[in-house]
């Protein structure tokens, strides 16, 4: 695979994904995943539907005092919601400066400027001990290399939210599948951090 941006153009949109080198991609049965970071099979940014990210910040139950972190947070949209109907701060991470721009540009949109930021970076190299609440649209192999991240530096009683794709061998808290209102159907996984945690 050569080096540099394939830049791919979706039925709805412009779509872009970043492709790295020695990157495979790969896409599972259900919808895109959003931009990885390296080292992590990428598949095309696709955003969230509005109702699902509802969906997941209801299911990790964002309050007014959590701290929610987007790894891969494309157009912003799950931490600007985060902040615009629950009070919360958000923090989007992605590896796209694109996306980054266009976050910041939705949550100066929203009026939410003051609760919500974004950093361009590799989500396996950010700091995530500030969240309270991490949501996730990556694929499986993404989560699996992130959940050393997510067990060292979250606290206990931290809630992590994956759309679509599962955490390894860590059996999530609660599942929730329901059908979006393009008909389409979503599973979201919810785990809680503390004792029964796996070992990293």
């Amino acid at each position: 695979m050569k080096q540099g941006l394939w830049r791919i153009v979706g039925p709805v949109g412009l779509m872009t994904a970043v492709l790295l080198v020695g990157s495979a991609v790969s896409q599972a049965a259900g919808p895109a995943n959003v931009a990885t970071a390296p080292q992590a099979s990428l598949a095309p940014y696709v955003p969230t539907p509005q109702d699902v990210v509802e969906r997941m910040l209801g299911l990790a139950g964002v309050g007014k005092n959590d701290v929610v972190i987007d790894l891969g947070s494309g157009d912003g949209r799950m931490v600007v919601t985060a902040a615009k109907q629950f009070g919360a701060r958000g923090i989007g991470v992605d590896i796209d400066p694109a996306r980054i721009a266009e976050g910041r540009a939705n949550a100066k949109q929203a009026g939410v400027e003051s609760l919500v930021e974004f950093r361009q970076q590799d989500a396996l190299q950010a700091d995530i001990s500030q969240a309270t609440v991490v949501t996730l649209y990556l694929l499986s192999s993404s989560n699996v290399k992130l959940r050393p991240r997510l067990l060292s530096q979250l606290k206990p009683g931290a809630r992590i939210v994956s759309h679509q794709f599962g955490m390894g061998d860590w059996p999530p808290d609660k599942v929730e599948t329901f059908t979006d209102g393009n008909g389409t159907s979503r599973t979201l996984y919810l785990w809680t951090v503390g004792a029964n945690s796996p070992k990293q």
